[in-house]
């Protein structure tokens, strides 16, 4: 039974680690809704096509929900299933919402004994599971945002969050329609994240024999434009590095994130 224990909780530790090898995302039932009071819910996931139900669930452990008004928003019936996680959430309050999972988080890596051992977790677990004797150490960390926007009425704006590399809407998220030309920033701890390269998909990435990406870097200012090709889904990705790290020693911070947005038929 220890055992089995042992086994379990190391592949829940390796999942975040391993997703780094699929696309992780975040899709609510819907994106636009009229007045307030209405639910949505929404599926979280880790695939291998977008919004493709093929690979493991996206933990929710560091879900983080913002109302309008800028306070936390309760989820409701929160589940995790075989390929997918989900959860309700009411709309009590007309504006915008923000829902997250947001990752912060240390990968190790080092020799014991001849053999390579590795931990994902929390920063403050680090210390308990690096022996003294531990050779070849090699420690980094992730900060990573999965997210999308959810409106009920009239759109609000919305307030950056300060850490890590975050998508600032120039043009409203919930307010994309095919045709027109989105402008978005990107922001890497609160300043413009410049020369950052872009990765915009649509969805159904399934059913076609070409992925159909759209490639694109930000200016100097961090903005990137993007004209929308076709109705639908799109996942927004886009990945870094540097060594502004706030563990200790932690050669590298690893910076990550995906956002999904509908696109509208005008």
């Amino acid at each position: 039974m220890k055992t089995a224990v042992r086994i379990a909780a190391a592949l829940a530790l390796a999942l975040p680690a391993a997703a780094h090898a699929h696309d992780l995302w975040v899709l609510p039932s819907s994106t636009v809704l009229s007045g307030t009071g209405n639910w949505i819910t929404v599926d979280a996931a880790v695939s291998n096509d977008k919004f493709y139900f093929n690979h493991a669930p996206l933990r929710l452990d560091n879900l983080a929900i913002l109302a309008p008004d800028g306070k936390p928003a309760e989820a409701q019936n929160l589940n995790r299933g075989k390929l997918r996680s989900t959860f309700d959430l009411q709309l009590g309050e007309a504006g915008t919402y923000r829902i997250a999972v947001v990752n912060d988080g240390v990968f190790a890596r080092w020799k014991q004994d001849g053999q390579p051992k590795r931990y994902f977790g929390k920063a403050d677990g680090l210390a308990a599971a690096l022996p003294a004797q531990a050779q070849d150490v090699e420690i980094s960390e992730s900060v990573g945002r999965v997210e999308t926007f959810v409106t009920a009425g009239k759109p609000s704006a919305l307030k950056p969050v300060g850490k890590g590399l975050e998508l600032v809407p120039v043009t409203h998220p919930n307010d994309l329609y095919t045709g027109e030309t989105a402008t978005f920033q990107m922001m890497l701890d609160g300043k413009p994240a410049a020369d950052l390269a872009m990765t915009i998909v649509p969805g159904g990435s399934h059913y076609r024999d070409k992925v159909g990406e759209i490639e694109v870097k930000t200016g100097q200012d961090g903005k990137f434009q993007v004209q929308w090709p076709q109705p639908g889904l799109y996942w927004v990705e886009a990945r870094t590095e540097d060594d502004k790290t706030s563990v200790p020693k932690a050669s590298k911070r690893r910076l990550s994130y995906v956002a999904t947005l509908e696109v509208l038929q005008p």
